[in-house]
């Protein structure tokens, strides 16, 4: 029966993101800071009230959701493992906002059809993502090993992260991008917010739909490293999906509210460098030293919170001297 809050969640996502694109923002405009913070804060509002009603949903199994023979999952545990997903979805998403920033630089999109790119690359993201789910839980159910094998690959992501520059990204070099252009000739110049047009006759892609190809591509890269790591707080695929669908909803607005200053917060970038780590050596221990999810997340929102106020810290002190 638990098949019908699946339906029903996907489809709440659904109406609200053709509420956002085809009422809310049916109008191409550069989207402010003020308005960006504005579509943050609800975002975060509809998560919260989400997991008020996942403690009820757990807490009375409705529909049979958390009876698993052996392992049930009560409210409280529910809303906790929700939250901490959520909160390292979130965080790790604010890596994905240096990554954006690049593409759109790179290919010079213009700041009023960015929202329609994030749009479809958030939509792509969704149907991605369920699918990697859906796997990671159907593996982690049948090889008790597969556990260790996530907490390796974040140990590795995280020493990958500490030594790979956001600067080296080149989205020309992509493996997309050379199959699209032999696929289609490429527009030079951008044609509003459509992604199809025709050069000499022929149908042709415009580098807005590049740019979309390089987001989708990049997400891929970034799901890799984010959903073991929410596997490494919780097994149930509807608490994982839901943590990582939320978390993502909000990337746009908050790609605009923090795009613009996201250089100047240096030292977040290790604190999810050491979040990662952390996360990859709590699966390493999970059968010997299981580490609490409270814990967990009491480690990981201090580690982000260290990161951001020594990044405010050290850019107050430069702008003093300035």
């Amino acid at each position: 029966m638990t098949i019908w809050l699946w339906i029903g969640f996907v489809a709440f996502i659904l109406a609200m993101l053709a509420l956002d694109l085809g009422v809310l923002n049916r109008k191409a405009h550069v989207i402010g800071i003020r308005e960006a913070i504005g579509w943050t804060a609800f975002w975060v509002a509809i998560a919260m009230a989400f997991n008020v009603g996942v403690y009820f949903l757990y807490q009375h199994h409705r529909l049979g959701i958390g009876e698993r023979i052996g392992h049930p999952i009560d409210g409280h545990t529910a809303a906790l493992q929700f939250f901490t997903g959520y909160v390292i979805e979130k965080s790790l998403s604010l890596d994905n906002i240096f990554v954006i920033a690049l593409i759109f630089a790179h290919f010079k999109v213009p700041p009023e059809h960015q929202h329609r790119v994030l749009f479809w690359g958030i939509l792509g993201a969704l149907v991605l993502r369920g699918t990697m789910i859906l796997a990671g839980a159907a593996l982690i159910e049948r090889f008790d090993w597969i556990s260790y094998v996530f907490g390796v690959l974040l140990i590795f992501t995280a020493g990958r992260m500490l030594v790979t520059k956001h600067d080296d990204v080149d989205p020309s070099k992509s493996t997309i991008v050379r199959l699209a252009k032999r696929a289609y000739p490429v527009s030079d110049t951008f044609e509003g917010k459509r992604f199809f047009t025709r050069v000499d006759g022929r149908r042709a892609i415009t580098p807005l739909l590049l740019a979309l190809l390089i987001v989708e591509s990049s997400d891929v890269l970034f799901a890799v490293d984010s959903i073991p790591a929410i596997f490494a707080i919780t097994h149930d695929p509807f608490l994982v999906f839901t943590s990582n669908v939320f978390a993502i909803l909000g990337l746009r607005s908050l790609y605009f509210a923090l795009a613009g200053m996201i250089s100047k917060f240096r030292y977040v970038k290790t604190s999810l460098v050491f979040v990662l780590a952390f996360v990859g050596v709590k699966m390493l221990l999970t059968d010997y030293y299981p580490i609490s999810t409270l814990v967990s997340l009491a480690v990981i929102l201090g580690t982000l919170s260290v990161g951001i106020l020594a990044s405010i810290v050290v850019m107050r002190r430069e702008e003093s001297k300035a």
